[in-house]
């Protein structure tokens, strides 16, 4: 038996000494193969640590976004979402394939899909901000999305197109409650809170808030804080709507909130990084 090195499990793509294929070359495994690229086709959908409907919730995959899967058993399947690297386990109903091309992008926090092109139709689901859609038609005010079904043009914007601020969009986040692991408008995290407001303004983020602080930007004195920046202390992650103020998931309120950087820290010391 080959021994493994020490590994990441929520980044690395190996599951019991088989690795995806591109690992081949960089780490030691049983044996490799290839990912099958699958796309989630379900709202949002839990990744998890273990396939167990309980198993704690690492991440979450929305609508559109590319999950590559490396083993499938019993109705779950193993693998990594593309977009921020999190390995974990997803329900196979809530993936889907092949993978589309993604032709636009929710901007609004949050949007109702339709059965029809009519707001009195029946609403199917609800997408988060920065689901990613294929639209394959038009109706008057509405976009027809694949898989899914009509969206109000206004909550739609082309993929390439981006916001400028990201406090603004962590502002929208105000009152959702928090969730652990979670990232879509209606439950998330610090550092999902930062990754949306970054995904939002077109900038990659990983999904952890001490990789957050370790790659993103530069590191800037306190005294240089501006809107716009990343602040992080004890493990946690915000944006700053004004030099002495931050938006994040607060833990105390479990809820996404707006207050004095201070009190937010408890008088730690936090690291400001600008982009």
């Amino acid at each position: 038996m080959i021994p493994l090195p020490a590994h990441d499990p929520e980044t690395t793509l190996i599951l019991d000494g088989v690795a995806a294929l591109e690992l081949e070359g960089i780490l030691p495994a049983r044996a490799y193969q290839p990912v099958v690229p699958m796309q989630g086709c379900v709202a949002v959908a839990p990744v998890r640590e273990c396939p167990e409907d309980d198993g704690r919730q690492r991440d979450q995959l929305l609508f559109g976004e590319i999950f590559d899967v490396l083993h499938e058993a019993e109705g779950w399947c193993f693998g990594r979402g593309r977009r921020d690297g999190v390995i974990g386990w997803v329900e196979a109903p809530a993936l889907s394939a092949p993978v589309l091309l993604a032709t636009h992008r929710v901007s609004g926090l949050r949007t109702y899909v339709y059965a029809g092109a009519d707001p009195h139709s029946q609403p199917v689901m609800l997408l988060s901000l920065n689901a990613l859609v294929t639209v394959r038609g038009e109706t008057g005010d509405f976009l027809e999305v694949e898989r899914a079904g009509f969206i109000a043009r206004r909550h739609l914007a082309d993929l390439h197109a981006f916001e400028h601020d990201p406090a603004e969009v962590a502002e929208r986040f105000v009152g959702a409650p928090y969730q652990s692991g979670g990232r879509e408008s209606l439950g998330l995290d610090d550092a999902g809170l930062v990754q949306q407001a970054l995904y939002a303004c077109g900038l990659g983020c990983p999904r952890r808030a001490t990789q957050q602080a370790s790659t993103l930007g530069v590191a800037i004195p306190a005294a240089e804080a501006r809107r716009g920046d990343l602040v992080f202390w004890n493990g946690r992650a915000g944006v700053l709507v004004a030099p002495d103020h931050v938006a994040h998931a607060s833990l105390e309120a479990l809820a996404v909130q707006v207050e004095p950087l201070a009190r937010a820290t408890g008088g730690s010391r936090a690291m400001i990084r600008r982009l």
